[in-house]
């Protein structure tokens, strides 16, 4: 079994906090408006994209 290098897990780290982050800074959306669910939706589309790279990417001796 291989285990992700410090870098690799520190990336994993950084992407799910960012995405955590995200979330908590939200304040309540008004719904009426678009634009701003549209906004809401891609950011948190490319944080959710981010941290499946994060841990999609082979680690280090990984068998592919």
């Amino acid at each position: 079994m291989t285990y992700p290098s410090a870098v690799r897990e520190a990336a994993r780290v950084v992407a799910i906090e960012a995405a955590r982050a995200y979330v908590a800074n939200i304040r309540p959306i008004d719904l009426t408006n678009p634009n701003v669910l549209v906004g809401h939706l891609m950011a948190a589309e490319i944080l959710l994209m981010d941290i499946v790279t994060a841990h999609d990417e082979p680690t280090e001796g990984a068998q592919v």
